[in-house]
């Protein structure tokens, strides 16, 4: 019988080249800058922290730091390392001799808020290593380990620890887990494949504190969150094309005092409308629309849509941004049931 340890590193598509390719850069830097997306989810953070702690225990001779240009959300202050998460630094400060960056859960450079202030990233002249699952990823990275049938990039991480042989403590299990609960629902999207359940098995066994994952990310909940969901499903609407639509504005989220980060989760409860083709929530932040899009059936595909305002994602799961603002309207149909005629009024409001 083979030992369960070794079926989960060969399940996982990671090849073992790219893995020692990575393992090499990653000891010649003296310094590796782990960094996110924009925005960060569970899953960001968890790769950020989790990869982050990881790298320093491996590589106890470099200094390993925590990136992302948005601050951490309260909901994940619990996790270890999250108060060392800072800004990048300057682009100048990158030395192509002494610095790697490792992007984590970032489909594309432009989520990371830095492709145009930091373009030496991205361009090769910084060395880099790239852990991600989005299968839109055009692969930016100067080793890619990309993944399009995991979970999320906490699973890939896993899935190159074992790998490697790099043993997981407690703290990066616990992680790492987070990231694997928040982009699989707690275990109930249809992503939740026989191997997430045997990553969460590996990294309950690597003592990762799952009652805590559960407690700050699924049953705790600010008052200023539910107000601002209370906006969301107040104002969702449906289409003639079978979508749920809602959207929050600046105006909702200072009336609330909600973060733009609370919104995470809000888009599952209008997914959950029965017959819904897909589910639709549209913010507006600093300047920017953001769309936030979902289904459950098999036979829509988000990502092409969201492909259409130059976003991406998965095939269930997928998002946008583009300029702009929001501007609310209402559209009444009157209909004569006496003679079979529709006059259509569009007042704006």
């Amino acid at each position: 019988m083979k030992d369960p340890l070794s079926q989960a590193r060969n399940s996982m598509p990671l090849t073992k080249a790219d893995a020692v390719r990575a393992e090499v850069i990653l000891q010649s830097a003296r310094r590796i800058h782990c960094i996110c997306h924009r925005n960060p989810d569970g899953d960001a953070m968890g790769a950020l922290m989790g990869m982050g702690l990881l790298l320093e225990q491996q590589f106890a001779d470099k200094e390993v730091q925590f990136h992302c240009v948005d601050a951490v959300p309260e909901t994940f202050h619990f996790l270890p390392g999250a108060l060392r998460v800072t800004a990048p630094p300057a682009s100048e400060a990158f030395h192509p001799a002494e610095d790697v960056c490792v992007f984590l859960d970032s489909a594309e450079p432009k989520l990371t808020e830095l492709h145009e202030t930091h373009k030496p990233l991205f361009d090769g002249t910084i060395r880099s290593v790239m852990l991600d699952h989005h299968p839109g990823n055009p692969r930016y990275g100067t080793v890619n380990l990309l993944v399009p049938e995991a979970c999320s990039t906490c699973e890939v991480a896993v899935g190159l620890a074992d790998m490697l042989e790099w043993p997981l403590t407690a703290d990066i299990a616990t992680c790492l887990l987070t990231g694997v609960y928040t982009d699989t629902g707690g275990l109930l999207h249809s992503n939740t494949t026989g191997q997430v359940y045997r990553t969460v098995a590996r990294l309950l066994r690597a003592g990762a504190r799952r009652q805590e994952v559960v407690h700050a990310v699924f049953r705790t909940a600010k008052m200023s969150t539910l107000r601002l969901w209370g906006r969301v499903l107040e104002k969702v609407s449906l289409t003639e094309e079978g979508g749920a639509i809602s959207a929050v504005t600046e105006g909702d989220f200072r009336a609330t005092g909600a973060d733009y980060s609370e919104l995470t989760g809000a888009i599952d409860y209008v997914n959950a409308i029965p017959g819904m083709k897909f589910s639709l929530i549209l913010s507006e932040r600093a300047g920017k629309v953001r769309g936030s899009l979902r289904t459950l059936r098999e036979d829509v595909d988000v990502s092409k849509m969201a492909g259409k305002f130059h976003g991406g994602g998965h095939r269930k799961a997928a998002g946008f941004a583009m300029p702009g603002h929001l501007k609310p309207e209402v559209r009444w149909k009157v209909v004569d049931e006496g003679q079979g005629n529709e006059e259509q009024a569009q007042p704006s409001v």
